[in-house]
Order: structure tokens, then C-alpha cells, then sequence
């Protein structure tokens, strides 16, 4: 079994994964931030509903820099937002340009994901009004959907579930509180992966965006309910690592890589990012190694971060202060990844909540 540790004073916390029997302690991760920043991820929605908000206005520069992204890339972005009253699903070009409503009704529309083809889109529809994101884990309050990347009428594809991902052209992988499942959408046919109750290690924790890896045998997941931290689970072995605080942990599209958010840098989250050996982390990783992005200025409290599938292309959403998930003003950014963090774009004008984005790059 594994067990996690946290050794924790006001500089630095060290988290250390110990296997049952194992006196080595491999695999520590140095998260060198306040011990106060910790378990802030995820506290989301504390307040009502959010407003439709109205458009802000373009500056010069930002409107020069989402040029330079339209001729480098094409493809497409989709996104929830509130600015049509609760949230519905978007599409834009990336850069910033074509702004389309592809979902519409009074429910609550949002975690996005585009198909392998790019041409459906999956996601989360809450079964009737405003629902807040802190009810995530409340299965028996949402459905899964499909729609079509232009938009189009959605199809249900699995009742009672949350966090659905795809992992082949028909198969999606989906939550239920402590349960993670894989359906074929085709034929309807579940596969129980992990239940969190069966596993000692994991606590009987929620289950929350649950992530497989390329190859299929490892789960990135964020615990939260009865446990709260990331890590990565070995379908096989049936053993738990720890890999760090935060939440939305998920994985590099060509493996090998865990990306999340971290409660630490310059607004007060910023993204961490580690290689892995099959399901556990390659070696020890301080602070400074860790670190992906972080943008600098105000607007820098960054979360939903979300990788395309070449691996190129980084977007996400990041507001300048507040911390609901569903409530607060967040706006899409994307990134080059590699160049400076100072060089991510802003796509997104808008008071209204604007979180959970996905990109897909056409001939990728």
C-alpha cells in the first residue's frame, strides 16, 4: 500500500510516497511554498451564480499578439462561459476571432472536450438550473453529452456522471463520486477502473477529473472529499503516488509528463510539471524544476490548464483576484509552450466567467 506524508514548516513542504515495506522513501517531490497556500485549489463557488457580465475592451497589444497566434496556428478553442446567463459552450479560432454559442438552455454546460477528430465536443450538463462546480462530484446532478464541433443538438451519452475525457474515437472515460469508469458510447458498455472504497491508499476520496495515460495503465487524478492532493494511480499494480497538492492534475498528450495546478506563484496558482517512469515520478523534483507557467502581471491566478495533442499549445484561465471556479472573471489564455510565459496571449474580453477551455489544431 502507499502512504503519503507531509512534512510541512513555513518555508518548505516535502511530500514523500512510501510503499508498504519500503524505508527509501523514493520519489520525493520538495514543494518549497507557504504551508498556508496549501488546500486552496478547488474551493470553488462559494458565492450565487454568476452574472452575464459585458465585453472589455481589446488593448493595442493584446490585439497584436492575438494576430501573431492566428498566423501560426488554426484550429479551434472551446470554452464555458457565463455570458449568455449560466454557462454555455463556445468556439473561437485561436486567436480570439469567430466567438460562436454552439450549446444553449438554462442548465450549466461546461468541462469541454474535443473528440480525437475534432469534431464532437464532450461534456458536463448539469440536469436542471444552476449548479454550482463544487458539486461536481454529485453525480446523480449531471450528464454527459456530446455536441457537435459546430454546433448542433447534444446527445446524452452517460447518465449520472461527471468529468468525462475521451480516450478513443467511441470510449470516454467518466466519474461518479469514488468510481471511475471507461464506457464504449457506442455500445453503452462500462468498465469499472477504480473505486476509491477498494483502495486503501485512497481514502474513499472523491474522484475528480479523473486522467489516463497515453498508453492506458496509469490514472492522474485529484482527490478531494475524504483526501486532498494529486497523484497518480497504477491500474495494474493498484498502488497510489502522491505527486503533489493542488488539483486538475492531467497529462502530456504524448506521455511520459503530468502537468497541474499548484496553489503557489505570482497570483496564487501557477502550473507544476513533472516526468514520470510508468506511474511514478522519475526522480526527486524541487521547487524550481517543477515550475511550467506562471504568467507574470495581475492577472495571473491560472487554472483549467489544458495541452493540445501535439503537445505545442497550452490554454487555460486565469483572473486577477477571486477564486470561484464558476463565479469569478476568468479569461482564456493560450501559450507556446517553451517560449516565455510573458509571451501568453489573452484571447478572451469578457466580465462574464469564462474557464475550462480546449484546443484542437487542425492537420495535428
Amino acid at each position: 500500500m502507499i502512504q503519503s506524508a507531509c512534512v510541512r514548516d513555513s518555508n518548505v513542504v516535502s511530500v514523500k510516497n512510501q510503499t508498504s515495506g519500503d524505508t527509501s522513501m523514493k520519489n520525493t517531490l520538495k514543494l518549497l511554498v507557504p504551508a498556508t497556500c496549501l488546500f486552496i485549489c478547488g474551493c470553488a463557488a462559494l458565492g450565487g451564480r454568476p452574472g452575464a457580465g459585458s465585453k472589455a475592451t481589446i488593448d493595442d497589444e493584446s490585439r497584436t499578439a492575438m494576430t501573431r497566434i492566428g498566423q501560426k496556428l488554426k484550429g479551434l478553442i472551446v470554452w464555458s462561459s457565463s455570458r449568455a446567463g449560466n454557462h454555455n459552450l463556445f468556439t473561437m479560432n485561436p486567436d480570439g476571432s469567430d466567438q460562436k454559442m454552439i450549446t444553449h438552455g438554462e442548465t450549466v454546460d461546461w468541462f469541454p472536450r474535443f473528440s480525437p477528430d475534432g469534431k464532437r465536443i464532450l461534456f458536463c450538463r448539469s440536469k436542471k438550473g444552476w449548479v454550482y462546480e463544487r458539486d461536481a462530484n454529485m453525480n446523480f446532478k449531471w450528464d454527459l453529452f456530446t455536441v457537435p464541433a459546430e454546433g448542433g443538438e447534444p446527445v446524452k451519452v452517460a447518465e449520472d456522471a461527471c468529468w468525462g475525457t475521451w480516450t478513443g474515437p467511441q470510449e470516454i472515460l467518466l466519474s461518479r463520486n469514488t468510481k471511475v469508469f471507461r464506457k464504449n458510447i457506442e455500445s453503452g458498455k462500462e468498465e469499472l477502473l477504480v473505486d476509491s472504497k477498494a483502495v486503501p491508499a485512497l481514502g474513499g476520496a472523491e474522484l475528480q477529473q479523473p486522467q489516463l495515460s497515453p498508453d492506458g495503465k496509469c490514472l492522474a487524478v485529484t482527490l478531494r472529499g475524504a483526501m486532498r492532493q494529486t497523484g497518480v494511480f497504477d491500474l495494474q499494480n493498484k498502488t497510489w503516488v502522491h505527486t503533489g497538492e493542488g488539483c486538475q492534475v492531467n497529462w502530456n498528450p504524448k506521455g511520459g509528463r503530468i502537468f497541474w495546478v499548484n496553489p503557489s506563484g505570482n497570483g496564487g496558482s501557477e502550473v507544476f510539471s513533472i516526468t514520470l517512469e510508468g506511474c511514478k515520478p522519475a526522480r526527486e523534483y524541487t521547487y524550481d524544476e517543477m515550475r511550467y507557467m506562471d504568467i507574470p502581471g495581475r492577472r495571473s491566478h491560472e487554472y483549467f490548464p489544458k495541452m493540445s495533442a501535439d503537445g505545442k499549445w497550452l490554454v487555460w484561465a486565469a483572473t486577477r483576484r477571486g477564486h470561484d471556479h464558476d463565479i469569478a472573471d476568468y479569461e482564456i489564455y493560450i501559450w507556446e509552450i517553451g517560449r516565455p510565459a510573458s509571451e501568453a496571449t489573452r484571447l478572451t474580453f469578457h466580465s462574464g466567467n469564462d474557464r475550462w477551455p480546449d484546443i484542437f489544431i487542425f492537420g495535428s
